[in-house]
């Protein structure tokens, strides 16, 4: 089954796929993404970010929040962003959170 790429923008909400999870890993003591066959171990500011794909946030609100949490500056904090989601959802382990329609 091919993973469903998403082009990752200011206005993508993301999240982690149904059969991933991002789970501390007691034994190794670091946070890991466990996906089906797969596992990676991202930064400590690399799970910052992935604790806010919530499918709910933008990446804009993301960015917005990181600028003011790490008085930085915010164009930085989105390039950064930005690049660090498209790569993980070219490796399939981001989606985007689409509207529900009835």
């Amino acid at each position: 089954m091919a993973s469903r790429n998403i082009s990752v923008s200011e206005t993508s909400r993301p999240k982690l796929p149904r059969h991933t999870k991002l789970k501390f890993d007691e034994t190794r003591q670091v946070w890991v993404i466990l996906a089906p066959e797969r596992v990676l171990a991202p930064d400590d500011i690399a799970v910052e970010v992935l604790q806010l794909c919530d499918g709910m946030r933008s990446v804009a609100e993301m960015v917005d929040q990181l600028a003011e949490k790490y008085a930085a500056p915010r164009e930085a904090i989105a390039t950064d962003v930005v690049a660090m989601l498209q790569d993980l959802a070219d490796k399939g382990f981001l989606t985007e959170a689409r509207e529900s329609t009835a």
